[in-house]
């Protein structure tokens, strides 16, 4: 998409047949990336100008958002931002972000008035319905998308987002924190971690493992168990290491990882009473091939009496870097009233 060619529109709702524009993002711990979107009620968001930033080398959500609309060369008044995290009042909770943020500040200080804040996940869960197949890499099952609602989307990123997605509604969506729920072990070893985990912290959450950061705890309590000295500071590091094959704590890491997030995936699929997984967040593509080793499908289906029941449930790894910024897009096109 030309953006210059784009009418921006910015305080008008989309007249019938007239396409809308307005800032989109998706912003997790790690990365905030931005979009210029058009959306017409009913029809596909169409995204352009892509951009990524790092959300540690700026002061604020609203000099990001301001330097990205500074850039379009053209005015911009709305936007939808996806953000890992809850809004409370005026104040997102959020343990993984580098800076707070308040939605009337950003509001002020990005210079534009029609903010709305959402959840990453649901933002994610809301672009579920526009996937190609050729973005779905099958974990578990084979069915049709088009058929398997409601659809639990997770995704370990910086943190770890899930959501649930029915087939139509006025709320297709319900997010979801299960990051913060308790994390549950399924094994001996496991145990033995999330002893480790609890002398550090009086809960330990799901993201304390199963997520980019995660990773960094999950390591280090593997090392102690195996009386290894730790040999590696970044999340970046340890997987590079493990898809070498060079390290043998580094690759034992991610396969406990695996295992693990597929355990709370199955668990999380029985209490929602999904029919589909859809697994999201910048980690998994990074560590595709420990997922696709066996280890992660083994523990999802691991469930006594309901293992035949998950073996219908197809999972799928996607492979799409805009989820996040097309659901932003997605949810204001269903809040944009069209008008002849």
């Amino acid at each position: 998409m030309n953006v210059a060619a784009v009418s921006p529109v910015p305080s008008e709702p989309a007249r019938s047949g007239v396409p809308r524009s307005l800032v989109v993002a998706d912003v997790g711990g790690t990365f905030a990336r931005l979009a210029v979107a058009e959306t017409l009620p009913g029809q596909a968001p169409r995204l352009g100008s892509y951009r990524t930033y790092a959300c540690a080398d700026h002061p604020s959500l609203a000099a990001i958002l301001a330097d990205f609309t500074a850039s379009l060369g053209q005015p911009m008044a709305s936007a939808v931002v996806a953000i890992a995290g809850l809004l409370d009042g005026d104040t997102l909770i959020n343990a993984n972000l580098p800076w707070t943020v308040s939605l009337s500040a950003t509001r002020r200080e990005s210079g534009l008035p029609d903010l709305q804040l959402i959840n990453d996940f649901e933002a994610v869960a809301l672009a579920i319905p526009y996937l190609q197949a050729d973005t779905l890499v099958p974990l578990n099952g084979d069915a049709d998308p088009a058929k398997t609602f409601p659809a639990l989307v997770l995704g370990p990123g910086t943190g770890l987002g899930a959501a649930l997605r029915f087939a139509d509604g006025e709320r297709p969506v319900l997010a979801s924190e299960i990051g913060h729920a308790a994390l549950g072990a399924g094994n001996a070893l496991e145990l033995h971690v999330l002893g480790q985990l609890l002398q550090r912290w009086p809960h330990v959450d799901n993201e304390r493992v199963l997520s980019g950061s995660g990773l960094m705890n999950l390591y280090p309590c593997l090392c102690e168990l195996r009386g290894v000295e730790p040999q590696w500071t970044s999340t970046e590091a340890l997987i590079a290491a493990a898809r070498l094959g060079d390290d043998a704590l580094a690759v034992e890491t991610l396969q406990v990882f695996c295992a693990w997030l597929g355990s709370l995936a199955g668990d999380a699929a029985i209490a929602v009473g999904a029919r589909s997984v859809y697994l999201a967040g910048g980690i998994s593509t990074h560590v595709q091939d420990f997922l696709a080793d066996g280890r992660f499908r083994e523990r999802f289906l691991n469930k006594g009496v309901l293992t035949d029941v998950l073996r219908q449930v197809p999972v799928w790894r996607v492979e799409h870097g805009q989820l996040g910024v097309l659901g932003a897009a997605a949810w204001h096109a269903a809040r944009t009233p069209a008008h002849d």
